[in-house]
């Protein structure tokens, strides 16, 4: 059977020649090739062609994720493995989109890096359900967040009113204010959070009251 052939992506030639020592004095693994940046990295893939790239998500030139991306376009049946000093949720998903089939924190111990990369290239992930499902719920939570911090204070009282499912005419009375001013006001935050229904501003509102309840 023949081995599995990786190559190796980092700016650290220390990491490197570490990844090469385990690969290499690994019955079944040999090491192929190797870069220490995002557009060397892409050209010596596409001409090595290898089984799996062991690549890191920070480098000098790019970003790893658009390695990631372009390798998988380019050649699907190449499989990668993320191997970073970040633990950042956002890159884990990215890489995810990517096509990555795992990712993994520089302190992995050998053993489990070597079955990390023999699983992933005999087809298998590392990905977790629950794990991409954490990953997303709580990007997505982000960004709500992120969204809902554009509005004035006003503007959030009136979407916690739509979010308890009253009309602007309720709200203008419970508020004091005009109608049409409501109208406005609730114009204004369906901009801002991007939405075009009264249902899904109603949804925007009841996530944020799981996350920050009173």
């Amino acid at each position: 059977m023949p081995p599995i052939r990786v190559f190796l992506v980092d700016d650290h030639e220390v990491v490197r020649r570490g990844l090469a020592a385990l690969f290499d004095g690994t019955p079944g693994l040999e090491v192929v090739g190797e870069a220490a940046t995002a557009a060397s990295a892409i050209q010596r893939i596409n001409a090595t062609v290898p089984d799996v790239v062991v690549l890191d998500v920070r480098l000098p030139d790019g970003s790893g994720v658009e390695v990631c991306r372009e390798v998988r376009t380019r050649q699907p049946s190449v499989a990668i493995l993320i191997l970073t000093s970040y633990s950042d949720d956002q890159a884990k998903l990215d890489t995810y989109r990517a096509g990555a089939q795992g990712y993994y924190l520089k302190e992995v111990d050998g053993p489990a890096l070597i079955a990390a990369v023999q699983k992933v290239a005999s087809g298998g992930t590392l990905w977790s359900e629950g794990e991409v499902e954490r990953l997303q719920s709580e990007l997505s939570a982000a960004s709500t967040d992120d969204r809902l911090s554009s509005l004035t204070s006003q503007e959030r009282r009136v979407l916690e009113l739509i979010g308890r499912g009253m009309s602007n005419k309720e709200i203008a009375n419970e508020m004091f204010l005009a109608e049409k001013t409501v109208k406005n006001y609730a114009s204004s935050i369906f901009s801002k959070l991007n939405v075009s229904r009264r249902t899904q501003a109603m949804a925007y509102s009841a996530r944020h009251r799981r996350r920050h309840p009173a």
